[in-house]
């Protein structure tokens, strides 16, 4: 059942959000639903979004590999230079 709400926002990122939800189209209305929807969903917490599930297993490390310790030696060979 839908019903109806009212938000004061600035005109600038309403006229972005009318933009952009036209370029997408679909009506305000159902982009703010989304976001909201999005935003509170129990069942997307957690979930993984499709650009990361896109990426594994792109890499193949090994299981003992550290990255804490890899990226403190890339940034002590960047900023320290030998």
């Amino acid at each position: 059942m839908d019903a109806k709400l009212t938000l004061k926002l600035d005109k600038d990122t309403i006229d972005r959000a009318k933009e952009y939800a036209q370029r997408q189209n679909i009506s305000l209305s159902r982009l703010v639903e989304a976001m909201l929807d999005s935003l509170t969903s129990e069942k997307e917490k957690g979930k993984i979004s499709p650009n990361v599930q896109q990426l594994i297993g792109v890499l193949d490390l090994p299981e003992d590999f550290d990255y804490k310790e890899d990226r403190a030696a890339y940034l002590t060979k960047k900023y320290l230079h030998d």
